[in-house]
């Protein structure tokens, strides 16, 4: 962050509005990022079925995955290479700060419905995009930034499924016949 801030400052002409890339601005997404965003959803959609076997493996169990020939090396630079391209994506939509909450948050929910991989890849896709849809109508109502409000109601979701399940294994243990 601070390598690019220092570019910025240094890049000749008015220097952008830097609070757009720390806190996100939907207003600064041109068609280019838009264009951006579905290559991107293509090609992470295309890799990760191409690779699930290898994904499911290698994510279950390194060291079993490199015995069994999979190309470990290959499929951990892969994944960061994947995660630097959506974090970039990402930046203009809901800023720096705010980029790991909405990649994890939904992904987080979505681990306490469901152990299977698959399950959970589609389910945080789907609840990712109900909470960008829902938090772009709340900072439009509200008139307030749209990655903040993406990103207070994807958590807020979090907290909320987390406390549930939570009483609701305390009363399933409270029944239980000791």
């Amino acid at each position: 962050m601070a390598l690019g801030i220092l570019f910025i400052a240094l890049m000749p002409g008015y220097p952008p509005d830097l609070s757009s890339y720390l806190f996100g601005s939907i207003l600064s997404v041109t068609r280019f990022d838009l264009f951006l965003i579905i290559v991107l959803t293509c090609i992470v959609t295309i890799v990760i079925i191409t690779l699930y076997n290898d994904w499911k493996a290698f994510l279950f169990d390194e060291e079993f995955a490199s015995i069994i020939g999979v190309r470990t090396t290959f499929l951990e630079y892969l994944l960061l290479v994947l995660i630097a391209m959506t974090v970039l994506v990402l930046i203009r939509v809901v800023g720096i700060i705010l980029v790991l909450a909405l990649i994890t948050a939904p992904a987080a929910t979505v681990g306490m419905l469901t152990s299977s991989l698959k399950k959970r890849m589609i389910y945080s896709v789907l609840l990712g995009s109900v909470f960008c849809v829902a938090g772009l109508w709340i900072s439009y109502e509200l008139n307030i930034a749209s990655g903040a409000s993406i990103v207070i109601l994807s958590v807020t979701f979090y907290f909320a499924f987390y406390m549930a399940r939570a009483l609701h294994t305390r009363l399933i243990r409270k029944r239980m016949p000791k």
